[in-house]
Formats: structure tokens, sequence, C-alpha cells
């Protein structure tokens, strides 16, 4: 025979050059859903500080002069009733003005660059969790796809790199050979992959439903409109504010 004749592959060998072919694809529609996912997640995280730093301050003075008033009622009547409501009213109070001090002083929107989301892309279609090979491995991708999720959202792209830097450079990231194991591990891997996408869209079902999320669509609605709605429901709750301190200043001290 011909020695310059290319040597036919064997049949297992076309399955696994169209299992890497199908995985290939796959990995990059899971980096494009992680994607996805973490930008709403950011989008998300960077209303709600602003949220809490327009509308959830005035809300937890609210709930502070309301609190007042409750245990200046519970002092005045002394029934269970009253004393229960004050106690309710303290807690939601003191939840109000942990959530606001939780927050960072500044609020920012969240405007990814070209080269963030890139950066994110390619972590994804290395360091992904499931696409780890073993328990060890799995656990090292963990936590690196964790770092990074932090690192997008923070918009630290010299992070990114770094971590895929990091993987890269780790034995882990080294492939078996062999044609049976390969396509073996090629067929998990896609499972795997599969298996996560479903997770992704179950958990941007929920993201999405979130009342955070309704509200922000709320929002972006109101601005196409020339409105600011977190402005509108600042002076609102200022509007309550005003009502409820004339009423405490009108109740007998206990």
């Amino acid at each position: 025979m011909d020695k310059g004749i290319a040597r036919l592959r064997k049949p297992e060998e076309e399955e696994l050059a169209a299992k890497q072919a199908e995985l290939s694809q796959l990995e990059d529609e899971l980096a494009e859903r992680e994607l996805h996912l973490a930008s709403i997640r950011a989008e998300l995280a960077a209303f709600e500080h602003r949220y809490l730093r327009t509308v959830g301050v005035l809300y937890a003075e609210l709930d502070e002069i309301n609190a007042r008033i409750a245990e200046r009622t519970a002092e005045k009547s002394g029934t269970e009733e009253a004393s229960r409501a004050a106690k309710q009213s303290r807690q939601r109070a003191q939840e109000s003005r942990a959530a606001v001090d939780a927050q960072p002083a500044a609020a920012t929107e969240f405007t990814p660059s070209p080269e963030l989301k890139s950066l994110y892309r390619e972590v994804a279609k290395r360091v992904h969790p499931d696409l780890a090979s073993d328990a060890a491995d799995r656990k090292r991708r963990e936590r690196l796809m964790a770092e990074a999720n932090e690192a997008y959202e923070q918009g630290d792209a010299e992070r990114l790199k770094k971590i895929l830097a990091e993987y890269e450079a780790s034995p882990e990231s080294v492939q078996g050979v062999g044609v049976a194991a390969d396509l073996v591990r090629v067929i998990r891997k896609i499972a795997q992959v599969q298996r996560r996408l479903a997770e992704i869209e179950r958990e941007l079902r929920e993201v999405l439903n979130s009342d955070r999320a309704k509200l922000k669509t709320k929002a972006d609605e109101y601005r196409k409109l020339g409105r600011d709605l977190l402005a509108e429901m600042a002076e609102n709750v200022r509007e309550q504010i005003a009502t409820a301190r004339r009423r405490l200043e009108e109740m007998p001290p206990g």
C-alpha cells in the first residue's frame, strides 16, 4: 500500500473527533451563558447598591422612626400585643440599617468592557468546574471560578488574567492520552456541560423573576421615559418620614 495514502481513522477515532467537536461547541455556549448570567447578577448587584443608597437608606430612617413610635405605644398601653409589635418594628429597623451599612459607600453602574467579557469567556471555557476530570480538579476549578465571578463583577481584568494563568500553569490542565480514555472523558464532559447549561437556565429564570430584577426592569422603563424611578421612590419615602416624624413628636414621652 502506498505510504503516502493517509491512514484511515478507526471508528472510535471518528467518534472521538465528532464528540470533541460537539464538546467544543458546547464549551463555547457554556462560556457565553455563564457570561450572560454573571453579567445579569453584576448588573442587579450594582442596581441594588444604588437602590439601598438612594431609597434603602430612607427606608432605614423610616423604620427607625416607626420603631420608636411602636415602642412608645407599647410603653403607654402595656399590652402584650403592643409589646410584640414594638419588638417586630425594632427588628425590622435593625435589619434595614444593617442592609444599608453593608453596602459600599459609592454606587456605580456595571459596564463591562469588551476585554473584560472576552477574558471571562476564556476563563469559563478553560476553568469551568463542569469540565473537571476528578474531584480534586473540580475543587480547584470551583475556587478559581468563584474568584473569576468576583473579579468580573468588580471589573478587575488583571485578576481574570492571573486566574487564567494560574490554571494554565497547573498540572491539572494537562490532558491525558489514549483514544478510549479520551472518548470516555469527552462524553462525560458533554453530559456535565449539558447539565450545567440546564442549571444556568433555571438560575436565570429565578434571577429574572426576583423582586430586585423586576424593580430594575421598571427603573429601565422609567429611564426610557426620561424619569428616575429611584428618585421618585425616594421622594415618596421622604414624605412618609415627615409624616411619621410629626406623629412621633406629637406623642408624649414614655
